[in-house]
């Protein structure tokens, strides 16, 4: 019997996940793609780009192509599809394991400020001119046009369209991982004194978080919301290793329970 797995992707750790799982003759992985980078990297394995309509139609999804389980593997800031995952998840009578790296710790010499949302971390930054590292992606740096004193840094995958409204901002585009050595570099080139980040956790992006230690520059950091109380994993190779309780559990329920 084929069991079919429905991966919530866009992390490296999901594309590990689905080419582990992608191994197992009785295992049908799909890998869905919200559709945020233009040019995500190779999968390995089929993949669904785009939304569902929300948790009922991820629901109604999960009913059709009979889903036996539900992984969540996105960025531990994709709250709100975490929240649709999960309440699809009861919705269609689907067991839901979630993947989630550990967050970033502050070490000696980290010059952290928490902050709640992107709108705290303008205070933090004040009215005197700043020069910015935003590594936050491109969704989230448009808020910073409120504060337009600042001489910004963005770095992201894709080219963040359209430009923001201020005055004096330059423009990275790559892809992690980035090591600690350049991305010193980096931050000595571009005179930056302030760097704002979320707490993405995980050794790919961390090189920036390491570079602002050695260089004594002082770290914004945006806390991570709250997530679905769900059975989760810290590490590709738990999760993996989980899989089959769920599934067993899944399909000795009654056909009624299971949403069939």
């Amino acid at each position: 019997m084929t069991h079919r797995i429905l991966i919530l992707g866009g992390t490296t750790e999901a594309r590990q996940l689905a080419g582990k799982l992608a191994a197992r003759t009785d295992l049908a992985i799909t890998l869905s793609l919200a559709g945020r980078t233009e040019s995500p990297a190779a999968q390995g394995v089929p993949t669904r780009v785009g939304g569902f309509g929300g948790a009922d139609g991820l629901a109604a999804y999960l009913r059709e192509t009979d889903v036996g389980l539900l992984i969540d593997a996105t960025h531990p800031y994709a709250a709100k599809i975490s929240a649709n995952a999960a309440e699809a998840a009861h919705g269609a009578g689907v067991p839901i394991v979630a993947l989630r790296r550990p967050g970033w710790e502050p070490a000696e010499c980290d010059r952290w400020t928490l902050v709640d949302g992107v709108t705290d971390a303008l205070k933090v930054l004040g009215s005197a001119p700043r020069r910015v590292f935003l590594a936050l992606g491109r969704q989230e740096v448009a808020a910073f046009e409120a504060a337009p004193q600042h001489h910004y840094l963005v770095r992201s995958v894709d080219p963040v369209e359209p430009r923001l409204a201020v005055p004096d901002a330059t423009y990275l585009l790559a892809r992690g991982p980035f090591r600690e050595a350049d991305e010193r570099a980096l931050l000595l080139q571009h005179r930056i004194d302030v760097v704002v980040s979320k707490n993405s956790g995980g050794e790919a992006t961390y090189g920036k978080i390491a570079a602002a230690r050695a260089l004594a520059i002082e770290v914004v950091m945006i806390r991570r919301p709250a997530l679905p109380d769900v059975p989760s994993a810290e590490t590709v190779e738990a999760l993996a290793a989980m899989v089959d309780h769920f599934l067993v559990s899944h399909f000795l329920r009654p056909a009624a329970e299971r949403g069939v």
